[in-house]
């Protein structure tokens, strides 16, 4: 069988095989060998797509000429407060990312912004500003076409939070890293109960207590802002993580998550994953008689639990760190997951969401788990259990007795202990996914027909037309053009209900789950909010959220057009400019608008020294250095203006203002959300839009605003105040 064969003659498929996993020139039945282990059982599961390992494994297995990680992630010990530490850490990074694992790191250790410290700074610049340098490091190690993957998390309880939540509003700061908050329980019901929170540093080396209380809710409401806009931060709820697990009633503790966040891990920790096709263990499909076929569930999972395993020691030396080989010995985590799922509910005539949908989980993932840990228990009986295996409390532990086991079982489990101190995840399964056109990890299909996005197969942006392979099944096998209504995609699923299959999901899972709720474009931040707080209420342990139309670009898009309009332009050196001097509530301000293409990229705002009479000019702005400017006129000499962003007011409306411009996003939304930076309409940002509304296309109706008066324009369409944010398209 050739490889073409194998995947379908399908070219995206076939690229994703070549460019990710093949080794050399070898063939495909070389590969099942390698990627087997020689394994006859393993390799009929390959042949037959029913599992696969993860991408490193894929790829790595039976290498021996290079130095390459098995695992696809690690999560390394969070840096202490000191700089040591934190160039300690992003030493860890590059060694990590230089064997071709990604990274989590939590910063919550990290004294905030202020703090006393004695040096020649005096006080810290605060724990985000060293987040732009382990971006920047994994951004510096290549990975055969690729970069290395990093999740940056921050507890709740930190001073810095709010500035971690904005971080990434500027489009250059952070690019190489995805960021997610750790939320307790007790935060989620300040936010509920809408009560205030208290922000909490204590730092021993000067005995210094840094402290600030906010508003709970309205944190939550910036965090469903940002994400709204960027699809960040992510939030990781760190009660459901630390209580729900094999080790919840011991010492042990987990120090972050890895980049997709399907796996909560210590130190050193690392994510071994394989995944489970489980459409291919639906028996007739599309007919009434479809049904799941448990006997070859069952054996697969036991093969793949074994699998794991055997790669699990057979890599233990292959770890770029002494840490990671360290906890790997100690605690044998593995990661079984799942693909498919959205298929096999198409299979079985089930909508994705529905009732039916959540009874099929508890039937199929209590399958899995249950199994797992059966397999995992006879590896401990024969091999012995993980070395820092308490029997005693393993078999009390949440995860565990939650599943219901015979006693027989439980008194095997008090004997003998487990051969893993995690078991079960369910990881993206992005590219394996993609490669066997199954529906990519426990999400529904994202489209039936999409565009997919790729650079890490060529070096380069490369767009695939891809059309959903279990819609040419179902015609197949039915001839039946038209489809039945379970034939849903992300788009159209309430979100409450991908919640839901989350929440029972995790019944089953002792680690996490990295899924993706994916939003219209015509979602309110109120819908996120809402997310928010009821994926704590259903028991998630994290949850990220997409808006189609973002800021952020899409990997996949139902688009057909693959130049996004909203991607930024890269700025020129020198920008054209206009310069404009307004009065607001009493106060003179200077206010400078860039010009790309004759339309606004960027604005300044600056309150000058001394009164000034001048009328509007142009002139040019050059960037002499990250946030350093400087204007320039013929007609117009204003000594020593250097435009710099001075106040925490001015950085965060002007550059906020800035972001949506160089993304071309609409005036009148910037205007109306500039407001609302600091949650407080002031002179400052009012100057900035009274500026803004000068470039907004204006064609008069003749009609008055119902909320102020002012006379109302139409523009694009839609009718907006020329004054106030009242518009009738909300």
């Amino acid at each position: 069988m050739t490889v073409e064969q194998w995947l379908n003659h399908n070219q995206l498929s076939i690229d994703i095989w070549k460019n990710k996993y093949q080794w050399k020139d070898e063939t495909l039945d070389e590969w099942f060998e390698r990627v087997s282990g020689g394994d006859e059982s393993l390799k009929e599961l390959l042949i037959s797509k029913k599992f696969l390992f993860g991408g490193r494994i894929l790829a790595s297995r039976g290498i021996t000429d290079r130095k390459v990680t098995y695992s696809n992630c690690y999560v390394i010990s969070p840096p202490e407060d000191n700089l040591e530490s934190i160039f300690e850490t992003a030493k860890k990074l590059a060694r990590t990312y230089s064997y071709g694992g990604g990274c989590g790191v939590d910063v919550s250790k990290l004294a905030p912004k202020g703090a006393t410290i004695h040096n020649a700074a005096r006080t810290t610049s605060g724990s985000t500003s060293f987040m732009d340098f382990f971006s920047y490091v994994t951004g510096l190690i290549g990975q055969e076409g690729r970069r290395g993957a990093l999740m940056i998390s921050m507890d709740c309880k930190h001073p810095d939070l709010i500035d971690f939540i904005n971080l990434k509003t500027d489009p250059d700061v952070c690019t190489k890293a995805n960021i997610s908050v750790r939320v307790s329980d007790d935060f989620m019901r300040a936010v509920v109960d809408d009560k205030n929170w208290e922000l909490e540093f204590h730092r021993p080396e000067s005995d210094e207590i840094i402290t600030n209380t906010v508003r709970a809710r309205d944190v939550l409401k910036l965090l469903a802002l940002r994400n709204w806009e960027w699809a960040e931060p992510g939030l990781l709820y760190w009660d459901h993580i630390k209580d729900f697990n094999l080790l919840n009633n011991t010492d042990f503790e987990y120090a972050g998550v890895n980049p997709c966040a399907e796996e909560p891990l210590p130190a050193g920790g690392s994510c071994l994953l394989g995944s489970l096709n489980l459409s291919a263990f639906v028996k007739n499909p599309f007919t009434r008689d479809a049904c799941v076929d448990y006997a070859a569930l069952i054996k697969a999972t036991r093969i793949a639990v074994e699998a794991l395993n055997t790669v699990l020691v057979e890599g233990l030396e292959l770890h770029p760190l002494e840490e990671q080989r360290n906890s790997v010995r100690d605690w044998r985590q593995i990661g079984l997951g799942t693909f498919g799922l959205g298929d096999m509910f198409i299979k079985l005539g089930v909508k994705y969401g529905s009732e039916k949908s959540l009874e099929i989980i508890d039937e199929v993932y209590k399958c899995i788990a249950s199994v797992s840990v059966v397999k995992s228990l006879e590896m401990a009986e024969e091999y012995g259990c993980y070395p820092k295996c308490d029997k005693e409390k393993l078999v009390e532990s949440s995860f565990i007795r939650s599943l219901g086991l015979d006693e027989s079982v439980l008194d095997s489990i008090k004997a003998y202990g487990l051969f893993n101190s995690q078991l079960l995840t369910c990881a993206p399964t992005g590219s394996i996914g993609t490669m066997l056109e199954i529906s990519t990890g426990v999400e529904p299909n994202f489209a039936l027909s999409y565009m997919r996005k790729t650079q890490s197969l060529k070096g380069k942006d490369e767009y695939y037309s891809v059309n959903a392979k279990i819609v040419n099944d179902y015609r197949l096998i039915t001839n039946n053009d038209n489809l039945p209504d379970y034939f849903v995609t992300s788009e159209n699923i309430k979100h409450i209900d991908r919640i839901k299959v989350q929440g029972r999901l995790q019944n089953y899972i002792d680690a996490s789950i990295s899924s993706t709720i994916n939003l219209p474009e015509s979602a309110t931040v109120d819908d996120v909010y809402n997310i928010y707080v009821n994926a704590w209420k259903y028991g998630l342990k994290g949850v990220t959220v997409y808006r189609s139309g973002c800021l952020r670009g899409a990997v996949l898009s139902t688009s057909t057009n693959n130049n996004d309009s909203r991607v930024a332009e890269k700025r020129p050196k020198e920008l054209e400019a206009d310069l404009h001097l307004v009065k607001a509530n009493g106060e003179q301000f200077i206010v400078v608008v860039g010009l790309l293409n004759d339309k606004p990229y960027e604005v300044f705002a600056f309150k000058p020294n001394i009164q000034i009479n001048i009328p509007n000019h142009k002139g040019t702005i050059t960037k002499e250095s990250k946030m350093h400017y400087t204007f320039k006129s013929d007609t117009l000499t204003i000594p020593n203006l250097e435009l710099t962003n001075s106040g925490v007011e001015e950085r965060a409306t002007t550059l906020y203002a800035s972001m949506l411009l160089r993304h071309n996003v609409n005036i009148r939304y910037i205007i109306k959300t500039a407001r609302k930076v600091n949650n407080v309409i002031t002179s400052f940002t009012s100057a900035v839009c009274r500026v803004l509304n000068k470039y907004l296309p204006k064609q008069e109706t003749g009609e008055k605003c119902p909320e102020c008066g002012s006379d109302i324009i139409n523009e694009g369409g839609c009718k907006h105040c020329s004054q106030c944010t009242w518009s009738q398209c909300e």
